[in-house]
């Protein structure tokens, strides 16, 4: 089936996609598709639905601020509940009609006598003047590379792929990874399961999350009077911004690690246990993890923490370098994601695919832009994730720099812009040296946030006012502009 030719199309029907379909609408362009691999939209907040899953940011910092709620039941919100937003946003500004599902993007390239796109999708072609890629950051479940994983004779499945019909009553389950994820579903499987067995690799710093239930009454204000909802999430806002001082003036925030160690304290009384999930290296070096309840789970008596590396995985059970079984009923993979996969296999202008020119690392202008693929935007790419605050601060910031762009090449009658090389190089070398001496590049760590060489194409190395000002103005000089060729 051939798409009708389309002025922007976006890939991924996710936060960030749905976000620039709403914005497209509001500034009056109706003319796009939204290219979704899945049978429904949500992105991360469909797929991921394990017990416990919610957001680790304040719910108010983490919607749109052109699409308040006033209804959020909880400080942090649960999945179902955002996974709720996300479609209320869609149903309400109209863009399900634009969404084509099951739509999975396999190859592209830029046609530069025409000056537009030909995407190849599982269900046809589509072609578009401008590609908006909303792929998501953490979008790919990643199974660990572990001898004999699949030769378990028991369960197994990923956190993000919950297999809600398999019974963990009584079991003896075996947990891979003590991340994000791993810390909002162990608290909530612990009571249940016969005997909990967790692998940790590395241990993280927790910082806390205090959730609570927001009352009738303050949503009951937040609807009456929307300036109360602003500044509560003002105050959420310059919150996670204070938390960045510490991560990049000086690489380490010695009071907040030491507020984290005497919670750990607390929690965790016995002092062997505690060692083990001490780290040794500085707050935020890895994403912090928010939890209250994580570690008071790892200190039930029916819970092992086993530190030894894991050398394979056997019908049995997990075989640890120490040379113990560690027998098992059911293997959940809590190993996070992918980081940035490059979900979109395009060509550029000169034939070569952005995952081949992202082989070392990934670069882009803005973390929006990429020179030699023309009219291509990126939602949430290289540089522009956050170890302390919403991202989609980050993601709203770049949807109008996109529509800007888009609006310009109105004005003038272009057909394209493609950033000039030297000026990404240059914004490219900038934020390598702004990153030297950061937290996450010096606290003594090694995390999904680096590169092989040690720099990192994923963290914004500022706060994020700073993110959102270099954003808030296109500049037409940081481009080449094309049109087609005419006699």
């Amino acid at each position: 089936m051939l798409v009708d030719a389309v002025r922007i199309a976006i890939i991924g029907a996710g936060f960030a996609g749905l976000g620039m379909a709403v914005r497209l609408k509001q500034v009056g362009i109706d003319d796009f598709v939204i290219l979704e691999r899945a049978q429904d939209i949500g992105g991360t907040w469909r797929d991921n639905s394990y017990p416990g899953c919610a957001v680790d940011v304040q719910s108010h910092l983490y919607s749109f601020s052109f699409a308040p709620n006033p209804d959020w039941s909880h400080v942090y919100a649960p999945q179902a509940e955002i996974w709720d937003y996300i479609q209320t946003i869609a149903r309400r500004h109209a863009v399900l009609p634009h969404v084509r599902f099951g739509h999975e993007v396999v190859g592209g390239e830029w046609d530069e006598s025409a000056q537009h796109w030909v995407l190849r999708t599982t269900k046809g072609e589509v072609r578009a003047q401008f590609v908006v890629s909303s792929m998501g950051p953490l979008s790919n479940p990643m199974a660990p590379d572990i001898p004999g994983l699949d030769t378990f004779a028991g369960h197994t499945f990923h956190s993000a792929r919950w297999d809600h019909d398999h019974e963990l009553a009584g079991k003896r389950v075996g947990v891979i990874g003590t991340g994000s994820s791993a810390a909002q579903f162990v608290p909530e499987i612990q009571p249940e399961v016969g005997r909990l067995t967790v692998f940790q690799r590395t241990a993280h710093w927790t910082f806390p999350r205090r959730n609570r239930a927001i009352t009738a009454t303050e949503r009951r204000l937040y609807r009456r009077v929307p300036l109360l909802q602003k500044l509560a999430r003002a105050r959420q806002y310059l919150f996670r911004e204070l938390i960045a001082f510490g991560f990049l003036r000086n690489g380490r925030s010695r009071f907040l690690e030491a507020i984290a160690t005497q919670r750990l304290r607390r929690q965790v009384p016995d002092p062997e246990l505690r060692a083990k999930l001490t780290p040794d290296y500085a707050l935020g070096c890895k994403r912090i993890v928010v939890t209250d309840d994580f570690h008071p789970a790892l200190a039930s008596p029916n819970v092992d923490v086993v530190t030894e590396s894991i050398s394979e995985v056997v019908p049995e059970g997990v075989r640890t370098a120490d040379g113990v079984v560690h027998e098992l009923d059911t293997l959940i993979l809590g190993t996070g994601f992918e980081v940035m996969p490059v979900a979109d296999p395009l060509c550029g202008r000169d034939g070569v695919p952005l995952a081949k020119r992202w082989a070392q690392r990934r670069a882009a202008y803005l973390g929006t832009t990429v020179s030699g693929y023309p009219n291509y935007f990126m939602l949430v790419g290289p540089n522009t994730a956050t170890g302390h605050t919403s991202v989609l601060l980050y993601a709203e910031a770049q949807i109008e720099y996109v529509i800007q762009c888009v609006q310009h090449l109105r004005h003038t009658g272009a057909d394209s812009l493609d950033v000039r090389p030297e000026v990404q190089d240059a914004f490219v070398a900038d934020i390598r040296e702004r990153l030297k001496g950061t937290v996450w590049t010096g606290g003594g760590c090694a995390s999904w946030y680096l590169d092989p060489d040690g720099g990192s194409s994923v963290l914004w190395p500022g706060f994020t006012w700073q993110f959102r000002a270099a954003l808030r103005r296109f500049d037409p000089a940081d481009y080449r502009l094309h049109s087609v060729a005419t006699p």
